[in-house]
């Protein structure tokens, strides 16, 4: 019996070690190392996405310069058919007068080549000179000009056809093919085909009523193009110090032009894709997002298809970063880490080891005073003399703290509950808080997207009033210098009036979106109802085209403080969004009602139609600038502009929308005092 006792004893005290060296370890030696894998790992990941991210928002701004220049083509060609100099020569029927306005005018425009063909295929006449364009072949968008709306794509020409246009336009496009790793193998030693932006508009010319004007502007070794995509996605200071931006147009899989080095002072013009990202953008059609090796180093790259005006996909448009510095950065931090938990490892776990021993013995014969009076003996006393750490003074006072032990239950109890609640309480707070550094975290996110749009537009704003300018005032010298004879071109001339002032509307809407303080108009008291009465007369016109059935509720008492012409572009803007919504016809719906919003008094204006409706996706980008579901018929800054006039008076716009039954928006504005 005495042996049992003791192995009991010995047992008893080899448990009480263990358990203690594993209270002691377990948080460092084993949570800690698992939560910091668990995190790092989270981070990695975070930081990967937002690397992605940022490259996706690249290539979308590298995609929206890429149409710009392929519109502003199309747009030069139309323009030039339209004219009234190119009508007065080409009636005239004197190819030599119109070969020589097409040569001055392909230098001034910018252009490799400049024809103009008749729907028979044959060359009335052509810039170069000695051009031979290959209008043999049935280009979609020059059947589209035949059949009466100008067109423009991006065409591939072979290198026979380049060179009956010009010899040096062939030997422009013409790049050898420089071996690279990973790509498709081929047998060929050099790319001879030519990217081009093909562009064409109907024009008349005598004895022809269907002809076509065609122009073109080779993208192969087209370094201005290129650098210009590049320095407007990776401004300077864009990216941390070691990283680089590039950009790149590639004809199918073969770098035509680009910024990407293989040497140091010399462009990888030549270079190939690897086959991994040719299969899935060429293969698949796919936009690729992740890394990619270019050339010589690792990038983290988006390519996105370019399809020809056949359809086919033909090459494909590259931006991307250099990943080196980023993979550095994150190597340096888990490296830090490392060392730190190391360091916090080997300083604290011989500190817990020693602790761990001077509690060993007080325990232990506080378990077998416990044990004494679990069997009876209540006179059992630790008689504890210690240093007079916490552990003795426990052990001084375990006689006493027996005789409390149910009230001290009931307190623990107690203690416990109301724990409970304070972390429940605290799990709340920081849950909030959390949610609140999200929000903050996706305002500045937009907020520098919208700086940088913000810049860029006005940019282009300015560029495009000096020319416009220049179109004004010479069309008036040209009024006055024909006189009478003006009324033979009064037709261009008025299409011309219209657009220029088309261009001026649009040019107001990019300056009151990049800086919308300076257009900020006087602001005064207004009756809501009032406003939307004098907006209907506006959009009269279009209410007559289709059947649509106007209602208006109308209680609303309070004034609202905004300039009264910004209040009309609003309603305006809506309404107009909701007529072309119902093209079949429908009911407008226009209400207006008192409200408050956070204690705050103010009115709620509704704007509802029974069109078509937007989907998820649509609803989460209607805001975004330069957004826009009606093609070529806007500029998709109506509804960002209508939002930042809402903004700054202090009020705000929802909306809400189901596909095949109808959108509602809804502005609340604050009562005018």
């Amino acid at each position: 019996m005495a042996e049992e006792r003791r192995r009991r004893k010995s047992g008893s005290r080899l448990s009480v070690r263990v358990r203690l060296l594993a209270i002691a370890l377990l948080p460092t030696l084993v949570v800690l190392p698992l939560f910091l894998g668990w995190a790092m790992v989270r981070w990695n990941a975070k930081f990967d996405s937002l690397l992605i991210t940022k490259v996706n928002g690249d290539l979308t701004i590298a995609h929206q310069y890429f149409s710009r220049i392929l519109e502003n083509s199309g747009e030069k060609i139309d323009a030039l058919g339209q004219s009234a100099s190119f009508r007065d020569v080409a009636d005239s029927g004197d190819a030599a007068l119109l070969a020589g306005l097409l040569e001055r005018r392909r230098e001034e425009l910018g252009l490799d080549f400049l024809y103009v063909v008749r729907r028979d295929r044959t060359v009335e006449a052509a810039s170069p000179p000695s051009a031979v364009p290959p209008v043999s072949k049935d280009w979609p968008v020059i059947e589209q000009a035949f059949a009466g709306s100008a067109a423009t794509s991006v065409d591939i020409f072979e290198a026979g056809d380049l060179t009956a246009i010009s010899p040096a336009l062939a030997d422009r496009a013409r790049l050898d093919l420089v071996p690279t790793p990973n790509a498709v193998p081929t047998e060929r030693a050099a790319e001879t085909r030519g990217m081009v932006v093909h562009s064409a508009s109907p024009v008349t010319v005598p004895g022809a009523p269907v002809a076509a004007l065609v122009g073109g502007i080779l993208l192969n070794q087209n370094l201005v193009f290129i650098d210009t995509i590049n320095d407007l996605v990776y401004r300077e200071a864009s990216l941390p110090e070691g990283s680089q931006g590039t950009a790149t147009l590639f004809l199918e899989d073969v770098r035509v032009s680009t910024n990407v080095r293989l040497f140091e002072d010399k462009r990888a013009l030549g270079t190939r894709v690897s086959a991994a990202v040719r299969q899935k953008v060429l293969g698949e059609g796919q936009v690729w997002l992740d890394s990619a090796f270019v050339v010589n180093d690792w990038y983290i790259s988006a390519y996105e298809p370019i399809a020809d005006s056949f359809g086919e996909r033909v090459g494909m448009l590259y931006v991307g970063f250099l990943e080196t510095p980023f993979r550095e950065a994150k190597l340096a931090t888990l490296v830090a880490l490392l060392l730190g938990f190391l360091v916090v490892t080997a300083g604290s776990v011989p500190l817990f080891l020693r602790w761990a021993r001077g509690v060993f013995k007080p325990l232990e014969k506080m378990t077998d005073t416990i044990a004494s009076v679990e069997k009876g003996d209540l006179g059992a006393r630790t008689r504890s003399e210690g240093s007079g750490d916490e552990i003795a003074r426990v052990a001084q006072h375990l006689d006493h703290l027996l005789d409390l032990v149910q009230e001290s239950d009931r307190q623990l109890r107690s203690w416990n509950e109301e724990l409970n609640t304070r972390v429940e309480e605290r799990t709340r707070d920081l849950k909030m808080a959390n949610r609140q550094l999200e929000d903050t975290t996706k305002q500045l996110i937009m907020s520098e997207k919208l700086a940088a749009i913000g810049e860029i537009t006005a940019g282009v704003a300015h560029e495009i009033n000096n020319p416009i300018a220049v179109i004004q005032g010479n069309l008036e010298v040209l009024r006055m210098l024909l006189g009478d004879h003006a009324k033979v071109a009064s037709t261009e001339i008025r299409l011309i009036d219209e657009q220029v002032d088309r261009i001026n509307q649009i040019v107001m809407k990019l300056l009151q979106f990049a800086k919308p303080d300076e257009y900020a108009g006087y602001a005064d008291r207004h009756a809501p109802d009032e406003v939307i009465s004098d907006c209907l007369p506006l959009v009269r016109h279009l209410l007559r085209k289709t059947d649509i059935e106007v209602v208006r509720e109308a209680t609303a008492s309070r004034l609202v403080l905004m300039n009264r012409t910004e209040l009309q572009q609003v309603l305006i803007n809506l309404i107009v969004n909701a007529i072309h919504a119902m093209p079949g016809g429908g009911t407008l719906t226009m209400k207006t009602w008192d409200m408050k919003k956070e204690d705050v008094a103010g009115v709620s204006i509704e704007i509802s139609d029974t069109g078509v409706g937007m989907s998820a996706d649509v609803i989460a980008r209607i805001f975004d600038p330069f957004y826009t579901t009606k093609s070529r018929q806007g500029t998709g800054l109506g509804l960002s502009i209508t939002q930042t006039l809402v903004s700054r008076q202090g009020g705000d716009i929802k909306v809400e929308s189901i596909e095949g039954a109808g959108t509602v928006f809804t502005i609340w504005l604050p009562e005018g005092t």
